[in-house]
């Protein structure tokens, strides 16, 4: 009995011995809170992927926000460019001809005569860009011997020919190319004065001798229309008037004179 007991005792260990093995408890790398059992996937792993994730986020939203920043600076720079071509074409353009006795120290207006004379001393400057024609301190037809001419190149009376004379000494030569700020002759405190005017086209004389204008010459009448037309354009350039202005007046005004010198500024 005691034998069949030790069998049995050893079937029943032989049979115990190929039962299932006993599940084991789950440990808390196998758990995810609120997902149940897992396998392979610790928590400390997919929380740490949850930290990559995050990070990915933040980079993302910081490189867009550089990307707005670039293009706002960028629209910002249009804009300021824009702006700033607007005020470079909306400013005024400087006047192309300026007042060429602005620097004449006791200007005194003298009579219109076949241009306009002037008493007083100092710099002389052309009225705008022009190229220098003639220009000697010891003309003979003249009192005080200087001769001055240049011709303008720009504005409304490019290509006319502006004539300095008598109490003058150039300053430039022959094919210098001035601009309004280019002093041209020193006028200085001599018996006669200076008269400046509308030239010939080949710089010889004043305009007001040749048939087409006349043929007034130093012995008048005067004053002449061209001296007219002269004094006109320097008191649009603000000097004073000469005191016959406004007399009646001698000769011909030629056709490629303009009538009017408004509009100048």
């Amino acid at each position: 009995m005691a034998a069949a007991l030790t069998v049995t005792g050893a079937a029943i260990a032989g049979t115990a011995y190929f039962l299932p093995a006993k599940p084991r408890p789950l440990t808390p790398q196998h758990t995810v809170a609120g997902s149940g059992p897992t396998t392979g996937w610790p928590a400390n792993a997919l929380s740490s992927s949850s930290v990559e994730l995050s990070e990915l986020s933040v980079n993302a939203a910081k490189a867009a926000a550089s990307t707005r920043a670039r293009r706002g600076a960028a629209k910002d720079g249009a804009v300021a460019q824009a702006k700033h071509r607007h005020h470079a074409a909306a400013k005024p353009a400087p006047p192309l001809y300026l007042n060429p006795l602005r620097a004449i120290t006791g200007l005194q207006p003298q009579r219109i005569d076949m241009g306009a004379d002037f008493a007083g001393s100092g710099p002389i400057y052309p009225i705008g860009d022009a190229v220098i024609t003639s220009a000697t301190a010891t003309s003979g037809g003249w009192p005080g011997g200087g001769w001055i001419t240049y011709q303008l190149t720009d504005g409304k009376a490019a290509g006319l020919v502006v004539f300095v004379a008598e109490d003058v000494q150039p300053t430039v030569s022959v094919g210098a190319k001035v601009t309004p700020t280019t002093v041209i002759a020193n006028m200085f405190n001599g018996s006669a004065g200076i008269e400046t005017g509308w030239a010939m086209p080949d710089s010889t004389s004043a305009e007001s001798q040749l048939p087409e204008a006349g043929g007034v010459s130093g012995g008048g009448p005067f004053p002449t229309k061209v001296g007219v037309n002269f004094d006109e354009l320097l008191q649009a350039l603000g000097v004073p008037a000469g005191p016959n202005a406004g007399q009646a007046s001698y000769g011909l005004l030629p056709s490629n004179y303009p009538a009017s010198w408004s509009g100048l500024h």
